[in-house]
């Protein structure tokens, strides 16, 4: 029988290692998995890659993956924390002791769907003739430069939903959804916080993420978002 539904934060990230690359689901603060943040924030795993928005939430919301170094790569959208004092993330990245991989976000979109969907790579015009195209390859099409860029893979992906049922479907609401389904299906793990877990299969109209790109799913556990 399927089930795909867990008891602990702990079981959602078993398996997780030195140097895994991990995506975090979420937009601003809209559908942030904070309790497996957190719990990644327990765990003893370093060198790790990390691959979301913005680095701020990491610092906000997980600090000891900043103030410990346990984080050697960022993959985001963003890189500047608000405010005028300098983050303990941006001092990393000035130093060089942590990596930051800056992408525009309709190309972290494409990037991340195209690794679900199994396309090594691909060209956009985004980016052309800036500091983004440092080192990567131009070619034209129809008269226009383009870029190109990778898919993006992870060994895990941790996303919040709203409703899920034991087979690991997913219901999202509102802005939860924002890259979660490209996520789940470019990483080899996905783990899923979400409200509620049905008993009963979530309705097909209502479902999100097939659970064909889910392992792992936990309610947490006073059934309120955070």
């Amino acid at each position: 029988m399927i089930d795909k539904r867990i008891d602990t934060v702990e079981q959602a990230l078993d398996g997780l290692s030195d140097g895994a690359s991990i995506m975090i689901g979420g937009f601003g603060g809209s559908g942030l998995p904070v309790t497996l943040v957190r719990a990644l924030e327990e765990t003893s795993a370093r060198d790790l890659t990390v691959i979301l928005i913005s680095l701020r939430f990491i610092e906000l919301y997980a600090p000891r993956l900043i103030a410990e170094r346990r984080i050697v790569k960022g993959i985001c959208t963003a890189a500047r924390s608000p405010g005028k004092a300098q983050s303990k993330y941006e001092r990393q990245i000035e130093e060089g002791s942590l990596e930051l991989e800056l992408t525009p976000q309709g190309t972290f979109a494409e990037r991340l769907r195209a690794g679900g969907a199994g396309v090594a790579a691909f060209y956009t015009p985004t980016g052309v003739g800036t500091l983004l195209a440092e080192g990567k390859e131009v070619r034209e099409f129809d008269g226009q430069q383009c870029l190109l860029e990778t898919g993006l893979k992870a060994d895990f992906a941790l996303i919040r939903g709203n409703v899920a049922d034991r087979w690991g479907n997913v219901s999202f609401r509102g802005t939860q959804r924002n890259f979660c389904l490209a996520m789940a299906t470019a990483a080899r793990t996905t783990a899923v916080e979400v409200d509620t877990i049905e008993t009963a299969p979530l309705s097909p109209e209502a479902i999100d993420i097939p659970g064909i790109f889910t392992q792992r799913v936990i309610a947490l556990p006073d059934g309120r978002s955070l």
